[in-house]
């Protein structure tokens, strides 16, 4: 047994539609985004993936391109979706070992994913080099990785706004008693910004500038204590053809941004209609957690509050709450019995 073990090495992933991040040896050893460029002659031949192929999103020619391989959470692009996790497991260890581990994997999955989603996921692990391949719920492992004790009797709402969904789950006694998914999330805010600049601007910006602007200037309100600076904006102009450059406002994006959070409010709303009221109580007492990229536009938590009458509190590292609980789940396997074999 000790030299099986010896030679599996465990490996907890968050497979994000925006970023995928990996924990090995209780270290976040990966931190990628989703992509990946492909050669367009041979889509088996893998150019770059993560950050590198980010630098080539919307820059390519028509020998390469750039894939997002998941879409609202689950796969879309089955093929792409395993050449990028092999790729990314091999940054685990970037030395070729000279026996390659087995490993052993969890991946966290989106709590509203059919059966057939759900096969995607373990197959294409399964492809990319996985012998024991555990799937955990995301709020579960965000609940985790803030701190929560799932086990106990007690109800947590989480909220995870991740790239293509926003998870809305009510948690106790290590189970998800109801849970709202909706598919509107930093993917949609990307494209808000998009239109906004296209129809108040004529102004044409790719998907990396918005992002960029959602990253830096992003915010749920109109007045906040601390404002960000306006952002100079390149793109082209759809009157002339010719490249320009605007300055855009934090307000702006609060506006464009708008429609999308009301959609998430309304969804809050609704799962916390379907709580039972002594969960309900727990959930009074305690607040909400957001988690998830999306916890990061600025002003988000008080506009919740605000619409809510609840106290909101933001995981301390909402981006990386996901995969740490993935990781404690994977450590802890045999115990819980949320987790999927």
């Amino acid at each position: 047994m000790g030299l099986f073990n010896w030679f599996t090495q465990e490996i907890a992933m968050d497979l994000g539609t925006a970023n995928t991040l990996i924990i090995h040896n209780e270290e976040i050893v990966v931190n990628e985004p989703s992509i990946v460029a492909l050669n367009r002659n041979n889509p088996k031949e893998v150019l770059a993936v993560g950050k590198r192929a980010l630098l080539m999103h919307e820059k390519t020619h028509e020998s390469i391109k750039t894939v997002r391989p998941l879409k609202d959470g689950v796969i879309a692009d089955f093929n792409a979706a395993e050449l990028m996790i092999r790729e990314l497991i091999k940054l685990v260890y970037p030395k070729k070992p000279l026996f390659p581990p087995s490993w052993r994997m969890m991946i966290c999955i989106p709590s509203s994913i059919t059966e057939v989603e759900k096969r995607a996921v373990r197959d294409s692990a399964e492809q990319a080099g996985a012998k024991e391949v555990y799937l955990i719920h995301e709020p579960m492992a965000a609940a985790l990785g803030i701190g929560i004790d799932v086990e106990e009797p007690v109800g947590n709402m989480i909220i995870d706004i991740g790239g293509g969904t926003t998870g809305i789950t009510v948690i106790a006694l290590a189970g998800i008693v109801c849970d709202q998914s909706i598919r509107i999330a930093g993917d949609e805010f990307t494209a808000d910004i998009m239109e906004a600049l296209r129809r108040y601007h004529s102004l044409l910006i790719g998907e990396r500038t918005a992002e960029q602007i959602k990253i830096q200037i992003g915010a749920a309100m109109k007045d906040l204590e601390n404002p960000p600076d306006d952002l100079p904006v390149n793109g082209r102009d759809l009157v002339t053809g010719i490249p320009k450059q605007i300055f855009v406002g934090y307000q702006e994006i609060a506006e464009a941004l708008d429609k999308s959070i009301f959609k998430i409010e309304e969804a809050i709303l609704k799962a916390l209609e379907q709580t039972p009221p002594e969960l309900a109580a727990d959930i009074y007492r305690r607040g909400l957690y957001l988690t998830g990229g999306g916890a990061l536009l600025k002003g988000l938590d008080k506009r919740l509050s605000a619409k809510i009458k609840l106290p909101v509190h933001v995981a301390d590292d909402p981006l990386k709450s996901v995969v740490r609980g993935t990781g404690l789940a994977l450590k802890n396997y045999e115990r819980y019995p949320f987790v999927m074999r």
